[in-house]
């Protein structure tokens, strides 16, 4: 499955997975508005066997197929006493 990466402008660290190259209109309004400007970072080919840093390829893939998009938002930083 072919999948398009963008990075949100407005907010660091949050990454948007797309199904088709440039196809915002996949995303609610709500969502284009908050993550304001999306610059293309990455073309990337996904099957289950493939690998990603901080994201469920199976779970990526479920959501490009239902609804064209799917949010990586950054990691939740561990508390100090850990």
């Amino acid at each position: 499955m072919q999948c398009f990466v963008y990075k949100s402008l407005r907010k660091a660290d949050t990454y948007v997975f797309l199904r088709a190259q440039d196809a915002f209109e996949l995303m609610p309004d709500a969502l284009r508005t908050q993550f304001g400007e999306l610059v293309f970072v990455i073309e990337i080919e996904l099957s289950p066997t493939r690998k990603l840093a901080r994201e469920n390829v199976e779970v990526v893939m479920a959501n490009l197929v239902a609804q064209g998009y799917h949010l990586q938002f950054p990691p939740v930083p561990e508390s100090a006493g850990n």
